[in-house]
């Protein structure tokens, strides 16, 4: 099973330490890349000392365009446009950015290639995720970019939000994996830390959507 994880920010770094903090438990998981804009270098110094969860205890290391984990190497790639990406071999795709354009065109790629996108934001005190495929996909939920987008850089996030969202999309991930339990798929669920309250909506093809109208 072949991972590509989209986003290095706080979220994708959380995804990131469930799977590696446990590797006896997933012998056939491997991470099939990282995309993110910032330096290789800036990766590897993030994911070691994360302000979320502290140090990492093992060893980290930037070798080229790759991070390198208690030896295990996981490519680095920094594009912002993932419409075009390439994403056979590549079995699910979780992506935590912060960026309308690039979680649309993450969900471009998916659609084409046919798989699964785990999607997850935060926002102040409120975080979701869900699960899409080739329909409904993100853009039946989101079909242009908000002019008042509530984006982590346009109005802050409570740290500890990210390690909450990133656990679920690891997990929702497990589930796709495995096939266990009821996944996210065609749902999103809301969670609103002041109120330690969450919710789950339907999310539905859109006939008319830009991506997956056709599919």
């Amino acid at each position: 099973m072949r991972v590509f994880i989209n986003g290095f920010g706080r979220i994708g770094r959380t995804v990131l330490r469930a799977y590696l903090q446990t590797p006896e438990r997933w012998p056939g998981l491997q991470i099939a890349g990282i995309n993110d804009i910032a330096a290789p270098e800036m990766c590897a110094y993030l994911f070691e000392y994360d302000s979320v969860f502290g140090p990492w205890h093992g060893t980290v290391q930037q070798e080229d365009a790759a991070l390198v984990v208690d030896g295990r190497k996981i490519p680095l790639h920094r594009t912002p446009d993932l419409s075009t990406l390439d994403l056979h071999g590549v079995d699910l795709v979780l992506d935590g950015t912060d960026n309308f354009a690039v979680r649309f065109s993450v969900n471009a790629a998916c659609v084409r290639h046919g798989v699964p996108l785990v999607s997850g934001a935060i926002g102040r005190w409120t975080g979701q995720v869900g699960v899409f495929g080739r329909k409904p996909c993100y853009r039946c939920l989101v079909p242009e970019i908000p002019p008042d987008a509530e984006t982590c850089a346009a109005v802050g996030v409570i740290g500890a939000l990210a390690g909450v969202i990133g656990s679920m999309m690891a997990l929702e991930a497990i589930k796709l994996i495995t096939g266990a339990g009821e996944t996210l798929s065609g749902r999103l669920l809301i969670y609103d830390a002041l109120a330690a309250e969450t919710r789950t909506v339907r999310v539905a093809g859109d006939p008319d959507c830009p991506v997956c109208g056709q599919a």
